[in-house]
């Protein structure tokens, strides 16, 4: 399955591999961050696409003394993000996760990313050891609308989702990989991107995601989807 990442499979899937969803990725983490009054001055991503999200980040004021620097097993993607270089951007095409790599971050950033990998265990596992704090983005793909209209197999195909996971089975998954979760909270990405993917069936289906959050947001993304889980670990 990692061959769609490295022959320009998914890159002629996405087109631009989900960049226009960056500065809105970049200021969810920036929101995790500041809340928990964290400071870090050397940031990786892995699986950092075309880079667009450490780009983001590196214009932000609250985050101006950062280093970051991006890794990606995708030739594609890599050639995509080295646009995006700075004096403190810097990406690289390589599996950080190697034996031959000793790097040690402040915090990794793994953005939409473990849903992706065959052994996500062993991919969670060893993130641990790349920081000193990691912040996941997992995407909510199993809920009770995506069961029955078997949403699944499209998205699998689509998007490379090969695990589909709940706000408690992402967390549990997390937990079980021997991270210390620190904080957590929902993301409403359907919601808050919807003037970047219209569509009339996209309007339809927000109107009572929005309703039933403000009764009840975890029952919510558990029943109607919609939503993704961002997360800060140790």
């Amino acid at each position: 399955m990692n061959a769609i990442y490295t022959n320009g499979q998914y890159l002629e899937s996405t087109r631009t591999w989900h960049s226009e969803d960056s500065p809105w990725k970049a200021a969810q983490i920036s929101k995790v961050i500041n809340r928990n009054q964290i400071q870090f001055f050397r940031i990786a991503e892995i699986g950092c696409g075309a880079g667009a999200v450490l780009e983001e980040l590196s214009k932000r004021e609250d985050l101006c003394q950062v280093r970051f620097k991006g890794y990606d097993i995708s030739p594609q993607a890599i050639e995509l993000a080295k646009q995006r270089e700075s004096t403190r951007v810097q990406f690289t095409c390589e599996d950080l996760l190697s034996k031959n790599n000793t790097e040690h971050f402040d915090a990794l950033l793994a953005i939409d990313v473990y849903e992706h990998v065959p052994d996500y265990m062993g991919f969670l596992s060893n993130c641990r050891m790349k920081a000193d704090y990691k912040i996941y983005h997992i995407p909510l793909d199993l809920h009770v609308s995506s069961v029955l209209r078997n949403a699944f197999i499209n998205n699998r195909y689509t998007l490379g989702h090969l695990h589909y996971f709940t706000a408690d089975s992402a967390i549990a998954t997390l937990k079980d990989t021997g991270h210390e979760i620190i904080d957590y909270f929902y993301t409403n990405a359907a919601n808050d991107l919807f003037k970047l993917h219209p569509s009339f069936k996209k309007a339809i289906a927000n109107v009572p995601r929005l309703l039933f959050s403000k009764i009840h947001l975890p029952i919510t993304a558990r029943v109607l989807g919609g939503y993704s889980l961002l997360v800060l670990t140790k």
